[in-house]
């Protein structure tokens, strides 16, 4: 019995361990399901810290055989936790109700992890005295926090994603229940050791074959999804990557949202980089920040004049992918490898602010501003540090949305980009698969005419020489025109956004997507 009590200790620094890491997976989950990442990290994180209080709660009720307690609950929470994933995505394919799964999965962990706490500190009250009994209790968990920080974001969210991770966990639980039994099993009542011999042949039972049909079983639910089928999918440290194919085209999706089709990405690519690109003098130095697949570089090295290209993408896995796999190799007919382009993997806003080049054309192809991190890269503050990294007649391109389906969040660009001191002109073009995107260009006020001459040259453009597939000269009137904006912003003016002020991603995710 001497062993007890750090036995006891060690458990709870598994609990913390799991505990933490079960947090940081759901609200992941939530997040990929069910976006704001925001949102869902706060309320995940708040429901479990609540249900943890509740377990806390309910812990008075527990009386005689605690250590026998205590064990059944790691095996359930054992269970629970190694499961979650599998049924967030199974549920994902049945019902819209999967928010509703994870939330009430997060409650039940909540409420296991709240009851173990009080009970380890009702048992270890035999060894040592009340200060040190507490303090000494949760001084585990809190380390374990720390440590299950660690694991998730170094190993477990990166390299076991959320398709084995979770059963790691499950099986630390497991363990830990297993080690109590075995130190105290001269002890318990035959029945009980009967009861718990048989809770750990049912729960090893599930810890092994649960991951041998986890994969499948994540597919079949993430399929449900997607109207095509699943020909590549990965989960990065950073992002959900998924390719599906119809017929002979493919889609490109980032969390569940498309980035770009083969059917019709030029209609895309070549709006965002011709113009800005013809427009330029000078098109030698380009910044590409996004554009992780390449179809950006793709059409900028269209232009001899280019000499070198840089390519800054958060995610090395998006960017290997768009160096190996087939179909994005064929789609950016080998980019990345060209011998003009450097790709740097990390925040693009961070780049900005460490780097000391200046560039002619400043390219953005990021991801929808649809969370707090994204939003970042939309704000005022950043397109300062692209003014200050523009040469005198340098041009800066981002794409902005939908002017139709996020309109106030486009207009928002608009505005922003202006404060920042730029003069733009508003682009837009019909994407079969994507609906009406747009794109917003600017140029230095002090460097360039006004707004209307800015608009006026757009559609001087005629692209001759160059080889393109959709964009011309008629494109381009079509492209810069855009009738009265007040049918879609319906007379309200959009703030500034700004890093200690973020309203574009609200106005993205309150935009008209009824309509869509």
């Amino acid at each position: 019995m001497a062993l007890k009590s750090p036995i006891l200790k060690l458990s709870l620094f598994a609990t913390g361990l799991s505990g933490i890491v079960a947090e940081y997976m759901l609200s992941t989950l939530a997040t990929y399901f069910l976006g704001d990442s925001v949102f869902q990290w706060t309320m995940i994180v708040s429901v479990m810290l609540f249900s943890m209080g509740l377990g806390s709660r309910f812990s008075r009720l527990l009386e005689g055989d605690l250590l026998v307690k205590f064990i059944y609950i790691e095996f359930i929470l054992s269970f629970f936790v190694s499961f979650s994933s599998l049924m967030s995505y199974i549920s994902s394919g049945y019902t819209v109700y999967t928010g509703f799964i994870i939330y009430t999965l997060s409650i039940i962990i909540g409420m296991l992890i709240g009851l173990e706490i009080p009970l380890v500190i009702r048992l270890n009250k035999h060894f040592e005295s009340l200060k040190v009994n507490v303090s000494s209790v949760m001084e585990k968990d809190y380390l374990g926090s720390l440590v299950g920080g660690i694991f998730y974001a170094f190993v477990g969210l990166p390299l076991l994603g959320l398709t084995y991770t979770p059963f790691l966990l499950g099986a630390i639980n497991f363990l830990v229940a297993v080690v109590l039994f075995v130190s105290v099993r001269k002890n318990l009542l035959r029945a009980q050791r009967r009861g718990i011999t048989m809770a750990i042949a049912g729960t090893l039972s599930l810890l092994v074959v649960g991951p041998s049909f986890a994969e499948p079983i994540i597919l079949f639910g993430e399929q449900k999804r997607y109207k095509d089928k699943i020909v590549y999918a990965r989960q990065t440290k950073y992002q959900r990557i998924v390719i599906t194919q119809w017929k002979e085209h493919h889609w490109l999706f980032i969390n569940g949202n498309q980035q770009l089709s083969s059917l019709d990405e030029k209609m895309y690519h070549e709006p965002l980089v011709h113009p800005a690109m013809s427009l330029s003098r000078t098109p030698y130095n380009i910044l590409i920040l996004g554009g992780g697949d390449g179809c950006a570089v793709r059409e900028v090295l269209k232009y001899p004049q280019v000499k070198k290209v840089t390519v800054v993408d958060l995610d090395p896995a998006m960017t290997e992918l768009a160096r190996t796999h087939p179909v994005l190799t064929r789609l950016n007919q080998g980019a990345l490898d060209k011998a003009k382009v450097t790709v740097v993997n990390e925040d693009g806003y961070h780049f900005l602010e460490q780097g000391t080049d200046y560039y002619d054309v400043i390219l953005i192809d990021l991801p929808d501003p649809k969370s707090v991190e994204l939003n970042r890269l939309y704000t005022y503050e950043f397109y300062r540090l692209c003014s200050k990294h523009l040469r005198p007649q340098g041009i800066l391109v981002t794409q902005a949305g939908s002017p139709y389906y996020a309109t106030k969040a486009f207009h928002c660009i608009d505005t922003t980009m202006a404060a920042a001191g730029f003069e733009t002109a508003k682009l837009h073009n019909q994407v079969l698969t994507l609906g009406e995107w747009g794109w917003i260009i600017g140029v230095n006020r002090q460097k360039k005419a006004k707004k209307t001459t800015l608009k006026a040259q757009l559609q001087q453009l005629d692209f001759k020489g160059l080889q393109t597939d959709w964009i011309n000269r008629e494109a381009m009137q079509l492209m810069t025109s855009f009738g009265k904006d007040t049918y879609f912003t319906q007379g309200s003016v959009p703030e500034v956004n700004k890093i200690h002020h973020p309203v574009l991603y609200r106005y993205y995710l309150k935009g008209n997507w009824d309509l869509y």
